[in-house]
């Protein structure tokens, strides 16, 4: 017998999503344009340490970025802030997944590097709340999540952009248990949200001499929001004519970034966000472990560049954070520099850690005493940038195998 009851709480609770959501959209129709880096007396840029190893890896990649920009911190253009608040404890304590005297003080920055926090799933010590990084993409509206990925001798050049604020993972906390035997999860595509992800993926490849960008969905199931999806990619595409484009499914695209006859023909891709997330961790995974990826977030007022794994709690508790690996936050750290306009020292640290992570390997991550420790490397790392030699270096690494 269906109780009534439950069916119109369930109703009641939906309904109030959809307020929300249209509420949205229209702030999103009244958006204000990008942030003029440039235009600024003083950048700010927040740095979050997060949990477990977070602190240890943030250190490292921050003393590159000091090094790199010590002359802007000496005349004020550019200026640190460290934000305490966005460990486990303390969202826990306050039940928030971002505390609200974090978030003024975030919402004060121009860009944060931010190390990775811990999001409780089952059976762990903590209680269910959202992930940071969920809420902190949606209450700073950082729509894009662009994450690179470089194996020149595999021929793979690729950079995704994953759609953030809306898909499976913006209502991954509001879904709904009707009964014991019913749940409901939402997923959410509007025109707004999906145009300014992939007229932004059509943009870098227009501003890079790109020539492709492919679209991967399951519109051809998922077929009102993953539909919508590809068919604003249909009509975005429309305004770059000297851009290919093309659509794949995501089960088969997952197949096809590890074919190595066919993963050379992508540059360019834009998807959906739980889709994404899964997408770029293989992709990672091919270039050597998502402990080598960074990640952009990227908004038009606010942006946050961050490691794409987890914290690794046992590493701390086994008194190994020191031997984590900074290499995906110096990577993120590359991608903060250009973004605010630092494009030529940003693409040197680029070269650099490709050089020390894939190539020379004179100092390697074991993320145990057998290895160096991360300051050590980020220490390498800035050695390496320093090397007047280095692109000549770097240009002599980017033969791919036959």
């Amino acid at each position: 017998m269906v109780d009534a009851k439950v069916i119109e709480k369930a109703k009641d609770h939906f309904g109030r999503i959809l307020e929300e959501q249209l509420k949205r959209v229209e702030v999103m129709k009244g958006a204000q344009d990008w942030t003029d880096y440039a235009g600024l007396d003083t950048i700010i840029i927040g740095i979050c340490g997060g949990d477990g190893i977070g602190p240890y890896i943030s250190r490292s990649s921050r003393n590159v970025l000091e090094s790199l920009l010590a002359d802007e911190l000496k005349s004020g253009k550019v200026e640190f802030r460290d934000i305490g608040g966005l460990t486990i404890e303390n969202r826990v304590k306050t039940m928030k997944a971002i505390p609200d005297d974090v978030l003024v003080e975030l919402k004060k920055c121009h860009v944060i590097l931010k190390g990775p926090t811990t999001t409780p799933k089952k059976g762990d010590p903590w209680p269910n709340i959202e992930s940071a990084n969920v809420a902190m993409r949606r209450e700073l509206d950082l729509f894009a999540n662009v994450r690179p990925v470089r194996v020149p001798e595999l021929g793979v050049d690729w950079v995704f952009f994953r759609e953030n604020t809306e898909g499976s993972y913006v209502l991954g906390s509001r879904g709904v248990h009707v009964t014991d035997d019913l749940a409901i999860d939402f997923c959410v595509a509007t025109n707004q949200g999906t145009e300014r992800l992939i007229r932004l993926a059509f943009e870098h490849a227009r501003k890079n001499g790109i020539d492709k960008v492919s679209i991967v969905t399951k519109a051809n199931v998922v077929k009102a929001t993953d539909g919508k999806f590809l068919s604003i990619a249909a009509e975005v595409a429309k305004d770059y004519p000297g851009i290919k484009w093309d659509d794949w499914f995501i089960d088969i695209m997952t197949a096809k970034l590890i074919d190595p006859y066919r993963r050379k023909e992508f540059r360019v891709i834009a998807l959906p966000n739980l889709y994404g997330d899964i997408l770029t961790d293989e992709a990672a995974q091919i270039q050597g472990g998502v402990g080598t990826a960074g990640s952009a977030n990227i908004g038009k007022k606010y942006a946050m560049f961050e490691a794409i794994h987890g914290s690794a709690p046992r590493m701390v508790d086994e008194g190994r954070a020191q031997y984590a690996d900074p290499s995906s936050m110096i990577k993120a750290a590359a991608m903060l520099l250009g973004h605010i306009g630092f494009v030529n020292r940003a693409k040197k640290l680029e070269m650099a850690l490709e050089v020390c992570t894939q190539y020379e390997k004179a100092k390697v991550m074991t993320g145990r005493s057998n290895g160096a420790t991360g300051d050590e490397f980020a220490q390498y790392v800035l050695d390496t940038v320093r090397d007047p030699g280095l692109e000549k270096k770097w240009l002599g690494y980017q033969k791919p195998k036959a």
